[in-house]
């Protein structure tokens, strides 16, 4: 993954002067670069391509960027794959929708290229350092497996989508440990990028539902922790 000649990039916008700006750049860094004008063929697309790297427009036709993020991450030969919006719009609830069906950035428009491509170098060496983590975490009734982003408990698989699953990987790494929301922002989305707070309480929420109340708890007016009690 760290060889760019290799690395595999899908641009899905409607307008067709932005997608020959980042083909063209990103062909100039040396990434294989395939392109899809709006959702339905870009979900298409990727289930061929299997890009390591997915940029989203939101507003398109046929079907929008958000809906289409959440198809492609239940496509399970993409869950390795970032996906990084580049939109218009910046409105609160755009940027949390998009961070709750799983995007690994958002970046407003207009696009810088060279920053672009600052932010993908940003994704790829942090994926890299999480790569030299532990695979498996064995934590009271839990078996939470990195190499197949799957939780075992008590022999029944759940699986998560790939920021609710980094973020109860990093708090079981780190029983009893209380991290604020800002830690947690920094830890899994990274200081590349920004993030609102509330995504963080959307993750805990939604993780909770999956594998239930009794591991993460609320530290009032301080953050969360994996308890162990």
């Amino acid at each position: 993954m760290g060889d760019k000649q290799k690395v595999k990039v899908l641009v899905v916008d409607d307008e067709p002067d932005i997608v020959d700006l980042l083909t063209y750049n990103l062909k100039k860094e040396g990434y294989e670069v395939e392109s899809a004008e709006d959702g339905v063929k870009a979900v298409k697309i990727a289930g061929k391509f299997q890009p390591d790297v997915i940029l989203l427009d939101i507003m398109m036709p046929i079907q929008d960027g958000v809906e289409t993020c959440r198809q492609l991450r239940e496509i399970p030969e993409l869950k390795g794959t970032f996906i990084i919006f580049l939109t218009a719009r910046a409105e609160e609830y755009s940027e949390i929708a998009a961070f709750d069906v799983g995007a690994d950035d958002y970046i407003t428009k207009p696009i810088k290229p060279r920053a672009l491509m600052s932010r993908i170098a940003a994704l790829f060496r942090r994926e890299s350092k999480k790569e030299q983590e532990l695979t498996q975490i064995k934590i009271k009734d839990l078996i939470i497996d990195r190499t197949s982003y799957t939780i075992d408990k008590s022999g029944k698989t759940i699986t998560l989508p790939k920021k609710e699953f980094e973020l109860l990987y990093f708090l079981a790494k780190n029983p009893n440990m209380v991290f604020s929301r800002d830690d947690l922002l920094q830890n899994i989305w990274g200081a590349d990028v920004f993030v609102l707070a509330r995504t963080v309480d959307v993750h805990i929420r939604k993780v909770r539902e999956k594998i239930g109340e009794d591991y993460i708890t609320t530290v009032k007016g301080v953050g969360y922790k994996f308890d162990l009690n």
